[in-house]
């Protein structure tokens, strides 16, 4: 048998979730305090690196839970991406919605505000995919 060698992957993931609230038909960001990733991001989507081991929906619901309070259930995986920014992060996004907790900013974020998906563009200062923003607003659309 021939072994193959393996290389490592050239992205290192990040999950990032999108939690919507379908009463108000809003987004919520948050401010970051000290990001080292992406040089100029400020505002972004709750989020962060899946520990070793971990499966992707818990480390969404940790990451959430570690930055804003909240306890979230995710519906699912609905987008992915790399940055131009920084080509080595992949980015997966998952479709969040509050089921407890009581919403304050920790660690990271020193705020944390609920938008319109048409209001992103105001706050986020780095890419915010087509595809992806497209997608947020369908979420409002009834």
């Amino acid at each position: 048998m021939i072994e193959v060698q393996m290389k490592r992957g050239v992205y290192y993931p990040i999950v990032l979730g999108i939690i919507f609230d379908s009463k108000t038909r809003k987004i919520l960001i948050g401010k970051r305090k000290d990001e080292k990733d992406i040089k100029g991001l400020t505002w972004a989507f709750p989020g962060g690196r899946p520990e070793f081991g971990e499966e992707l929906e818990e480390a969404i619901k940790r990451e959430v839970k570690e930055e804003t309070n909240l306890d979230v259930e995710s519906l699912g995986v609905i987008f992915a991406k790399t940055y131009p920014e920084k080509r080595d992060l992949l980015a997966i996004y998952f479709l969040c919605e509050v089921v407890g907790g009581k919403l304050k900013p920790n660690e990271d974020f020193s705020e944390v505000k609920w938008v319109s998906p048409k209001e992103l563009n105001k706050y986020f200062t780095t890419s915010l995919h087509p595809k992806l923003k497209e997608y947020l607003e369908g979420l409002t659309l009834d």
